[in-house]
């Protein structure tokens, strides 16, 4: 009798305090019916109150349990129809889930590209299809791979997804709030979650101090922890740089590596750790504003800065053809609500990402030298992460009839770059001639070098010169995961300025031939990125699976226009005399003679201008060699190469980079 009058005692006082708790979080606004007051306004809605109590009927995470779905946090974290939490202090909804719920991170097991990439992968190495899989899932659907593997299952295979809704999730809350402080050692999808219960509860971290902890404890069976690293880059490390098993063509395992992306170490070799700027700075932009960030709880402290859970990236693509089949795919967020995703991506890249700019160098009797200048804004190379992504630089030269007369970097019908090399474009410094097309991408090779866009057999790095970040340099402790190629490597101003590496810019050189042109031409010029250019699917489309014919339909009904970042132009430039005096560099710089038998060019300089350098280019513009004045003299002897032919010197004085063509005979 007395154990079970102990017993009774505690259950009652255990009611009593949830009792407590629950009048709490309702602001005791249940006693407001049963009052003989007049009525005054409930603080909930109908709607509301009945989330709530289905709520307090659904059992919380379990001990044996590691995650809960998105739809656990949308009572408190989703709009309130009260438009008392997460709204602005101008009243407009900032609530979480309804920004993250149309990024690729809320669709990333959805997502069909991946979906069809996996498929690719497995046929292409059945054998490996377990392995894949895992990999895969681990950054994709991270909560049903972890969920599984803490439950012993030896794998979780993309066709688990469907009927799991942790799976089903993609990155969901969960994903990153359950990731432990340890973060940011590993990476390649190696997730290094919280998997402790304390006194009973599961945490899930947060970038706040002294949070409140009762509702979720009693709702969810989960305490919220603040803990620095939920405002550090490092929370993205785990899947933002992923290494791969390299095999060879007969899908056997070569004991080597490919990095097949590293944003986060393209991160940390720039200058925005130092200067406190974080991933979530760009990709989840924080509000001043103080935000009562959950629904339904009187009392709340109101917190601030507020980051807001949009995670734009560059991916318009992506987002449009999710947004455009939504039944297809399974996914019930309204169309609005990508609109809104779509239109914070493109500010990112118009606004954030490049900035871009076109100067005429010189202009003498047959050539024009324009320069056009890339300098990344972003914290990471660009383009950044899937292999996929690349930005194509065009280039139009018109006369006064408006008639081209160079053309670099257009597409065709099909929105491949026109001429681009079969292989691959290798890096260019200087193009002087028309359907030659610089291209900032990295491309994988096999085991022989050749061309590939299979992930798994990328064995050898053909080319990488995309766009370093500010403070990028190569002797960084983890350049040897965020290479730059050789071609890219040669170019002297390629992040440099005067050698010294970190600018994170390239000056990309056009020589436009002006024979038989006469009175005035303009330049236009744009920066177009692609997410999925035709080339990288072109393996992929050769193969046949439900997910492969599945994207395949969608990316055949897809818009596929490269996506503008970035424009300038030069309108109306007169040729005629006076013009080509005030823009040439004859009068600063001789070079004596043009046309050489035995190689030898002799360089001099006007008073008051000091040769520095002078690369001798190939006519392709391929980086031959460098000479460097050491001696401060007036002058310079080069000597050309032994090979007959046009060679480019590009001159840098003290106060500006020119060009001459001289010729070997």
């Amino acid at each position: 009798m007395v154990s079970d009058s102990n017993h009774e005692r505690m259950k009652i006082k255990k009611i009593t305090i949830i009792s407590l708790l629950i009048l709490f979080a309702f602001g005791f606004n249940f006693f407001n019916a049963a009052s003989s007051k007049p009525a005054i306004k409930r603080f909930h809605t109908t709607e509301e109150l009945k989330f709530l109590n289905d709520s307090m009927r659904r059992a919380p995470i379990a001990a044996g349990d590691y995650f809960l779905n998105s739809t656990s946090c949308r009572g408190c974290h989703g709009p309130d129809q009260a438009h008392i939490g997460s709204v602005d202090e101008s009243g407009n909804d900032v609530n979480l889930v309804e920004r993250w719920e149309s990024s690729m991170m809320a669709n990333a097991a959805r997502d069909p590209l991946w979906r069809a990439k996996v498929s690719q992968e497995i046929i292409t190495d059945t054998a490996h299809a377990a392995l894949l899989q895992n990999k895969c899932t681990s950054c994709h659907a991270p909560m049903g791979r972890y969920n599984a593997k803490f439950k012993g299952f030896p794998y979780y295979a993309v066709s688990q997804i469907n009927g799991d809704s942790l799976g089903i999730d993609g990155v969901a809350c969960g994903a990153c709030h359950r990731i432990g402080p340890s973060v940011g050692l590993t990476f390649s999808g190696d997730i290094p979650y919280d998997t402790i219960h304390y006194s009973g509860y599961l945490q899930e971290y947060g970038p706040f101090m002294n949070p409140q902890y009762a509702p979720m404890q009693l709702y969810e069976g989960i305490t919220p922890t603040y803990s620095l690293h939920m405002d550090k880059s490092r929370v993205c490390s785990s899947c933002h740089t992923l290494i791969t098993q390299s095999t060879d063509l007969n899908g056997n395992l070569t004991g080597g590596e490919f990095v097949e992306q590293a944003t986060y170490h393209e991160y940390e070799n720039s200058n925005f750790p130092a200067n406190n700027i974080r991933c979530q700075t760009c990709h989840m932009p924080a509000i001043q504003d103080a935000i009562q960030i959950a629904n339904g709880f009187q009392g709340l402290l109101p917190r601030t800065p507020f980051n807001q859970h949009t995670f734009a990236g560059a991916n318009i693509f992506m987002l449009n053809m999710l947004k455009n089949n939504r039944d297809t795919l399974g996914i019930v967020v309204a169309s609005s609500k990508f609109d809104s995703t779509i239109l914070a991506t493109y500010d990112l890249l118009r606004n954030r990402t490049i900035d871009y700019h076109l100067t005429l160098d010189s202009v003498t009797t047959d050539t024009a030298f324009f320069k056009v200048k890339l300098q990344n804004k972003a914290g990471h190379k660009f383009p950044s992460g899937y292999p996929s992504r690349r930005a194509v630089v065009q280039f139009v030269v018109t006369d006064a009839a408006n008639d081209t007369i160079f053309r670099s970097g257009l597409f065709d019908a099909t929105q491949r770059v026109i001429g681009e090399t079969p292989s691959f474009e290798p890096h260019h410094d200087v193009i002087n001639q028309s359907g030659v097309s610089q291209i900032y991408e990295m491309v994988m090779g096999d085991v022989n070098y050749n061309y590939t866009s299979i992930l798994e057999r990328a064995a050898n790095l053909l080319k990488d010169n995309r766009l370093p970040p500010t403070g990028f340099t190569t002797s960084h402790s983890v350049y040897d995961t965020t290479k730059i190629s050789n071609d890219a490597l040669a170019d002297v101003d390629f992040n440099k300025v005067n050698t010294v590496q970190g600018s994170g810019a390239d000056a990309l050189h056009f020589h436009v031939s002006l024979t038989g042109i006469t009175g005035a031409i303009s330049v236009r010029t744009k920066v177009f990125f692609q997410t999925v250019p035709p080339k990288f699917l072109d393996e992929m489309f050769t193969l046949n699976s439900a997910p492969i014919n599945r994207f395949r339909s969608m990316y055949n009904s897809a818009d596929q226009t490269p996506i503008l970042i970035a424009s300038d132009s030069l309108l109306n430039v007169n040729l005629n005399v006076s013009t080509q005096n005030q823009y040439s560099s004859s009068d600063m710089v001789t070079v004596f003679p043009t046309a050489s038998l035995d190689g030898k060019v002799y360089v001099t300089a006007a008073f008051g201008t000091l040769i520095q350098s002078i690369d001798v280019l190939n006519a392709n513009g391929k980086f031959i060699s460098k000479t460097m004045n050491t001696n401060f003299q007036n002058g310079l002897t080069l000597n050309l190469p032994f090979a007959s032919g046009v060679y480019i010197l590009r001159i840098q004085t003290n106060n500006k980079v020119m060009y001459k063509k001289v010729v070997k005979v």
